[in-house]
Order: structure tokens, then sequence, then C-alpha cells
């Protein structure tokens, strides 16, 4: 039984379901895909090269932000500014987008 209290798939939903010859008991699985994990972060840090700088990654990545924000209307400040307020956007430098 799930812990919402509904029967999971392959669990009787009865009692005396238990008995009958179509229910099957559940198996429990356990997957480790730490092996996978590494082999996938070594693709990744291959396929980036040895050239990749994640500090200039990150600068670049501030500098669209700014790029992309700055220049706002009035109602567009408006807007940004009422999004950081709501959590939905990060507050950035002094809250207001670059002008």
């Amino acid at each position: 039984m799930s812990p919402h209290g509904r029967a999971l798939p392959g669990e009787p939903d009865e009692p005396a379901a238990a008995g009958r010859p179509d229910t099957h008991p559940l198996v429990e699985l356990a997957v480790d895909l730490s092996s996978h994990e590494l082999l996938r972060r070594a693709h990744v840090l291959d396929a980036l090269g040895p050239d990749w700088d994640p500090v200039a990654a990150l600068h670049g990545e501030e500098a669209a932000y700014e790029l992309l924000y700055s220049g706002l209307s009035a109602e567009q400040q408006r807007v940004y500014d009422e999004l950081v307020s709501a959590g939905v956007l990060p507050r950035r430098g002094n809250g207001h987008a670059a002008a």
C-alpha cells in the first residue's frame, strides 16, 4: 500500500485478493548508476575540451544576463522588479536591471 492509502501496481486491492493466482508479489529493484554518472561526466568534460574555462563561462553568462535586462522601458522595469520580488528572477546588483 502506498503512503497515500492506494494500492500499488501488482499489490492486491483487498485482503481477499491475496490468494488469487493473478496477483504478483512486488520485487524490489535497485540500480547503482554511480559508474554511469562518472562516465557521463568524463564524456562531458572531454566534449568541452582542454581549453574550457568555467570561470570565463560564468562571467560570460553574467554578461549575457546584464545585456538581456538592459535598456528596459519603465513598464518592463516594473515587471522585472515584480518578478525579482516574487522570487522568479534572482536579484542582481542593486536589484534593478542594468540601464
